[in-house]
């Protein structure tokens, strides 16, 4: 691990630029170079939780097949006319002279347009000048793809077939699940899994060392169960830490995201009251936090977590199944805040059916 000036955040300073500096994963570091040193690769898929380190590695396959140019990006705003009558979605487009990355999941309900027009646009090109490079293709890569619709599933499965000879795709996800078999096929999976507890431990150790501080072991492991094995979190959470209070104290809490604060919040707000009154205040937490762009899944499982710590485990199993169901409604639909309201409401329900019941047997007792 060897820092370098992408930006004063830890998770940007000390983010590997080469397999070589990786610090966990090792297997797949040789998989990666017997891919690169082929003259032509397939369509890749790297799935894994959050965290586990899918950006970085395609960042790095990308230096390893084109060298240092697929370092230098320019981010352009573009603008797309799709539909009929057609209309214009903006997108925000990473790219280098060799590849583009996207996630044309921002598109909302146009992401099958937006995956037809963008690799359309890419791959339609005639193919680089192979002396000047080695490899005769462009790389488009897709973050988010288990967020597509599977109607822009299927409208990816098919274009990437129509152009395999002038570009090759690499799909980022967190959910092999929410894919469709179609597309999976057709791809190379390569599963990154969170690193352990000791591996994060680890990468904490290096970096306070890096930045000339002193990580107590008991602290490092706090921050390691706190990211849920999430490294970029951890090493935001122990920034921020650091930020807010060194040296550490033995009784020093993490510091948590403010988004995660307000999930917190959120499932204070359901647990102490349910009425109607309550459920419109609840909905419009769930409205700020999308509007800043935090997963709709993110902030249901949070909020779930944090139900499941509070309420009594007796009413565990309830909140489970609960939450099974609508999640799986929220994966399914369109607009996430029905799916978040609908959850918050039916653990209302369940909460309140559970204390009147309590109440009720204090009353037989006595």
């Amino acid at each position: 691990m060897k820092p370098n000036n992408r930006g004063l955040l830890w998770v940007d300073k000390y983010r590997p630029g080469t397999l070589d500096e990786m610090d966990f994963h090792l297997e797949l570091k040789e998989r990666l170079e017997g891919m690169a040193q082929r003259a032509d690769i397939p369509h890749l898929l790297f799935h894994g939780p959050p965290g586990s380190g899918k950006r970085t590695r395609v960042s790095c396959l990308l230096r390893l097949i084109y060298g240092p140019a697929a370092e230098k990006l320019k981010v352009e705003h573009r603008s797309f006319k799709v539909g009929d009558p057609p209309k214009e979605i903006e997108m925000t487009i990473l790219s280098s002279i060799h590849h583009i990355e996207a996630n044309p999941s921002d598109a909302g309900f146009s992401d099958r347009l937006i995956v037809q027009e963008l690799i359309k646009e890419i791959a339609s090109n005639a193919p680089l000048d192979v002396t000047a490079v080695r490899v005769p293709f462009k790389v488009i890569v897709l973050h988010e793809v288990d967020s597509l619709s599977r109607t822009a599933q299927q409208a990816l499965r098919r274009t990437m077939e129509k152009y395999s000879r002038t570009c090759r795709l690499i799909l980022m996800a967190d959910s092999l699940t929410k894919i469709i078999e179609p597309l999976r096929s057709r791809c190379n999976l390569v599963r990154v899994p969170s690193p352990s507890e000791k591996e994060i431990c680890d990468v904490l150790q290096k970096v306070s060392k890096e930045e000339g501080f002193e990580l107590p072991d008991q602290f490092a492991v706090k921050v390691t169960k706190a990211c849920s094995r999430n490294l970029r979190r951890g090493l935001l959470q122990l920034q921020s830490s650091k930020m807010d209070n060194y040296p550490f104290a033995e009784d020093q809490p993490v510091s948590r995201a403010d988004w995660e604060l307000v999930c917190i919040d959120i499932a204070s707000l359901l647990m102490r009251e349910q009425s109607n009154k309550r459920l419109l205040l609840v909905r419009t937490r769930f409205y700020e936090l999308l509007t800043h762009a935090i997963p709709a899944d993110a902030i249901f499982e949070s909020v779930t977590m944090e139900l499941l710590r509070s309420a009594d485990q007796e009413i565990a199993p309830a909140i489970c199944e609960c939450a099974a169901e609508y999640e799986h409604r929220l994966r399914q639909g369109q607009k996430a805040i029905i799916h978040l309201e609908a959850f918050a409401a039916r653990f209302m329900q369940i909460y309140k059916e559970y204390i009147d019941n309590q109440y009720s047997m204090l009353i037989d007792d006595d």
